[in-house]
């Protein structure tokens, strides 16, 4: 018999996952407050529920994807939600982008009230999470992991352990801060380039075959026109929010903080992100910090 499987949050990423999840065979039940979303999956199969508790109380498998620290600690710690409700035994996986602390305090509500819990963010953005091919960075039991690994490879590509609970957010919070970087590095060098005359086109295969290859490059080029079915393309709509991206970078620097680790390349993308969500780019694509680049290159 399929397991039970409840997904909680069906947003930019987590309609995708829960659709594949649907795709995959899965007894699967959603739950979000926007019915558009619940409609889409309902549509496709899955079942639905018009609470929380409702949505949870005979599921084998939990599966959350919240925006920030504040929707976690409401739908698993209040009365109502998940920590009080779920089924004993419940194996939770939380693939949010969250703090490290609120991880390890859900992580311990959990496994007292005799829940499995772990904290499993992703990377590879939307595109990544319609087609299967999520990188989950997890946080936690090994043999949770291993527990969780037939559904999470029906929405990713790879699942990896960092350690205990929250080691999966601190990890995700590393990466992130590199991307942000990475991302505002490019969008200098290809402002700089064209500035000078050179086709974007052929500076990004340069620099793609040379030591400055990376990502936000070779998958996620920030500049219009360079590469198809990337936000850049469709005037950066969709993809990952600056807004977004800005909450990820504060939880980088506070885990920086609790451990006194320098970051100033970190901080100063924050500074630079939230300049751009103030000149009214908030819920546009990270990658569009180009356009705020090139503007005040003018």
């Amino acid at each position: 018999m399929a397991q039970k499987i409840t997904f909680i949050g069906l947003g930019n990423m987590g309609g995708p996952m829960a659709q594949n999840v649907q795709r995959a065979g899965f007894d699967l039940t959603v739950f979000d407050l926007v019915p558009s979303a619940v409609k889409t999956l309902t549509e496709m199969g899955a079942k639905t529920a018009p609470s929380i508790y409702e949505s949870i109380k005979i599921a084998d498998i939990i599966i959350t994807m919240l925006p920030a620290d504040k929707h976690m600690r409401s739908v698993y710690m209040n009365p109502d939600g998940i920590i009080a409700h779920a089924p004993k035994n419940a194996l939770l996986i939380d693939s949010s982008t969250i703090s490290a602390t609120l991880a390890r305090e859900v992580a311990e509500a959990a496994h007292k009230n005799g829940l499995r819990f772990i904290d499993a963010p992703v990377s590879g953005g939307t595109a990544a999470a319609a087609a299967a091919t999520l990188t989950f960075i997890v946080g936690g039991q090994v043999e949770h992991m291993e527990q969780a690994k037939p559904v999470l490879e029906k929405m990713g590509k790879a699942v990896l352990h960092a350690g205990p609970s929250g080691a999966g957010q601190i990890a995700k919070a590393c990466n992130n801060m590199l991307l942000a970087i990475h991302m505002i590095g490019s969008c200098e060098a290809l402002n700089l380039g064209t500035r000078h005359g050179l086709d974007p086109k052929v500076l990004s295969e340069i620099m793609m075959k040379s030591s400055g290859r990376n990502w936000s490059l070779e998958v996620y080029n920030p500049m219009p026109g360079v590469m198809d079915k990337v936000p850049a393309s469709r005037g950066y709509s969709g993809g990952f929010g600056t807004d977004l991206m800005i909450k990820d970078l504060g939880l980088a620097m506070d885990a920086a903080a609790g451990v006194s680790a320098a970051t100033p390349l970190g901080a100063l993308a924050r500074q630079l992100y939230q300049m751009h969500s103030q000149l009214g780019h908030g819920k546009t694509d990270f990658s569009g910090i180009f356009e705020t680049i090139a503007k005040k290159s003018a």
